[in-house]
């Protein structure tokens, strides 16, 4: 089969279409043959830090068609439509556990199912899972017009969260997210954070945050939040790891700081993210609710092409790979 290897290199690992053999199903595994995968920043990450080892697959989620059931993996049948979250999926078939796989509606395309897994998955997890975020709380997402941002900003309406504020150093992108469920946009960098946060919420504070960016805007977040406020931490792209905290606020608000990510999660702990998401998103996925924007197809040959496209951070929404 075709697939997308990442090579070890001393310098960082490289990406390379190659032919490989096809994997065979053992007991409970499902076998898919994959239509579609969407890429993420993340996995340009991952190769970057490959530098020793066996080749292996990129990619995180996919969706397709299920090709083979092995002992026990019940559940599914053969051409089941299906999308899913797990590793080695930039390829043309790709082996899944039964419980990282999502019912694809008949009227949802392929490049879309492969759009929803692994940011919605994300997301959910933050906002749902950790962040407890509930109809009637505000939230603030920031680095909102990445696809974990977008899908993010997608739940948080869903579930009634008012008001729905987020951020983009882009006002093009930020004016867009308006159609998504933003009610409040705020364009970043423009001090004082604290001070814009604490006017969208009538001087109460922010419930809940996501945040993407990390330790250049921890303590300006720590002061926007409401008393009894979650901040839930995915990731560090404005470059700071370390930060400040007013231990006073925290204790005196009863603040919750978390941070959440899937390196450090068990097989069994990833399988319930999955299924919290579908059992909670589903319904509104198949009504046309929580659909990302797809900026461009590539095939799956120009992969690297797809990454280049995506370290340019022009696009708005998900890359997705087409796999014949």
């Amino acid at each position: 089969m075709k697939a997308a290897q990442v090579l070890p290199g001393a310098d960082g690992g490289r990406i390379v279409v190659q032919e490989i053999p096809a994997p065979t199903p053992k007991a409970g595994e499902v076998l898919v043959r994959v239509r579609a995968s969407g890429v993420n920043y993340g996995e340009i990450k991952y190769m970057r830090e490959h530098r020793t080892g066996l080749p292996m697959t990129a990619g995180v989620e996919f969706a397709g068609e299920v090709a083979a059931v092995g002992e026990g993996a019940g559940g599914w049948r053969e051409g089941d439509r299906v999308m899913g979250h797990g590793r080695g999926c930039h390829a043309q078939y790709v082996l899944a556990a039964p419980q990282a796989l999502m019912a694809v509606p008949d009227t949802v395309s392929w490049v879309d199912a492969a759009a929803f897994p692994n940011v919605f998955i994300t997301a959910h997890d933050a906002l749902v899972s950790n962040g407890a975020l509930q109809a009637g709380e505000s939230v603030y997402i920031n680095g909102a017009s990445g696809g974990v941002g977008m899908a993010a900003i997608m739940i948080a309406s869903a579930l009634g969260a008012r008001p729905v504020i987020a951020s983009s150093r882009s006002a093009e992108k930020l004016a867009r997210l308006a159609g998504y469920g933003v009610d409040v946009g705020l364009l970043a960098g423009q001090e004082p954070l604290a001070g814009r946060l604490r006017d969208a919420t009538d001087g109460r504070g922010v419930d809940v945050i996501l945040d993407t960016i990390g330790g250049t805007v921890f303590e300006d977040h720590v002061q926007s939040l409401a008393v009894k406020g979650r901040l839930v931490n995915l990731a560090r792209l404005g470059g700071a790891s370390t930060a400040r905290l007013d231990l006073n606020l925290l204790w005196l608000n009863r603040l919750k700081l978390m941070g959440a990510t899937f390196r450090t999660r068990t097989e069994p702990e990833r399988l319930a993210c999955v299924q919290a998401c579908a059992r909670d998103l589903l319904p509104w996925f198949g009504a046309g609710k929580l659909r990302l924007p797809i900026d461009r197809v590539f095939a799956l040959d120009a992969i690297g092409d797809a990454y280049d496209y995506i370290l340019r951070s022009q696009h708005m929404g998900k890359i997705v790979l087409s796999v014949d």
